[in-house]
């Protein structure tokens, strides 16, 4: 045998693996290039940005797998894989909130993703100050702010199929109305506040405070009735699971009264004193004495200011305590559920009388009259007392 023929053979296999390398190689990379074009995946998929109109609620816990299968029975997506598939591709998604969200039919599962991410779509999310009332306020040299009713109206638009188009919106007046006309039983007004609601001598403000304070969720498909119910069922649970109706009790006032002296603390310290103010409502009304509270007066008036004027304060009214005895008729706007616990849990102390001193907000509480009369003639002369106008 030469050592040329042996060459020979030797080559042949190595020549044969060399090829199946190659087009392994080859296989390799089209079967990538297959993949990346199709995301490497099977699921099906609807292909297009959707149309129409949905909306979709995302609880408190619900995980993005649970999302996709409503997705999926909202014909937003035509497979929850689909979705859950660029879901987790898009780190936005990790932080969703709980809510509402606008959606559309049919679409391919990616842009569902991304549009559930766009803040924008989230729809029906109310946030109310502590403090808000149901009106607009206007406050002599100072900013004004937004009334819930405004606020309801604003977190009420949905986005139009036309971009081009202006979002549709429930009017605040028509909120407004609802709160005025309706059955308060179909409103959702708890039944420690029924009584009151329904012979409020201003319908306007019959509901003012039953809304509490911070982050709401609402479906704005809804009628303007059936928003309110929602807001005053989660405001009710939210009262309630704070010990309202047994704090009530203990303090010897109704839980309506609670969430009314819960509204004024709120208007009249800052939180490092709600506990204090709280103990000054409660040894007023026992004295009795009136409670001559500024924010009372203030409430009625079409422009409020720190430093009300006599007239204003002589003013009759079911809610100017200067000249009425006792709580006002209802609550003067919407408490924090810091208030609400302050008013829960009132600090022990003696005091009759506060005034906030200088404008950094230090609040001097007291049970001597003259020692009043000396704080008020600081705050005077600090300049937290001068008028606005």
């Amino acid at each position: 045998m030469s050592k040329s023929n042996g060459a020979a053979r030797t080559a042949g296999p190595i020549r044969a693996l060399l090829i199946a390398a190659l087009i392994g190689v080859l296989l390799a990379a089209a079967l990538l290039v297959y993949r990346s074009g199709n995301s490497g995946s099977s699921a099906a998929d609807y292909d297009g940005e959707g149309e129409g109109m949905v909306m979709l609620r995302v609880s408190e816990g619900e995980s993005l797998g649970e999302v996709g299968e409503e997705l999926e029975n909202l014909n937003v997506v035509k497979s929850a894989q689909a979705f859950n598939e660029a879901a987790n591709l898009n780190t936005a998604l990790n932080g969703l909130q709980p809510g509402y969200y606008q959606l559309r039919e049919e679409m391919k599962g990616s842009v569902a993703a991304a549009l559930l991410a766009d803040p924008n779509s989230r729809v029906g999310w109310l946030q109310v100050p502590a403090g808000s009332r149901l009106k607009d306020t206007t406050v002599v040299g100072g900013p004004g702010a937004q009334g819930i009713y405004t606020l309801m109206s604003e977190a009420s638009c949905l986005r139009s199929e036309d971009a081009n188009e202006a979002p549709q919106c429930k009017s605040a007046e028509e909120f407004r109305q609802v709160a005025e006309t309706a059955d308060p039983a179909s409103l959702g007004v708890p039944e420690w506040a029924i009584n009151e609601v329904s012979n409020a001598p201003d319908p306007s403000r019959r509901l003012e405070g039953l809304l509490s304070s911070g982050n709401h969720d609402f479906d704005p498909t809804g009628s303007a009735e059936e928003v309110w119910r929602e807001l005053i069922d989660s405001s009710t649970k939210q009262y309630e699971e704070s010990g309202l109706v047994q704090s009530a009790a203990n303090i010897h006032i109704t839980p309506y009264e609670l969430v009314t002296a819960a509204s004024l603390i709120q208007h009249e310290a800052g939180a490092a004193d709600y506990g204090k103010v709280a103990t000054v409502i409660l040894n007023r009304l026992a004295e009795p004495m009136r409670l001559q509270f500024d924010s009372t007066v203030n409430y009625t008036q079409d422009d409020q200011e720190v430093a009300t004027t006599d007239d204003a304060r002589g003013e009759e009214n079911p809610w100017n305590t200067y000249a009425k005895d006792g709580l006002p008729y209802g609550p003067i706007a919407s408490p924090s559920m810091e208030a609400i616990s302050a008013m829960e849990n009132p600090e022990p102390g003696p005091w009759l009388y506060f005034v906030t001193v200088n404008a950094d907000g230090t609040t001097e509480f007291t049970e001597d009259y003259n020692q009043h009369l000396a704080n008020q003639q600081a705050a005077v002369d600090s300049g937290v007392l001068s008028s606005g106008r």
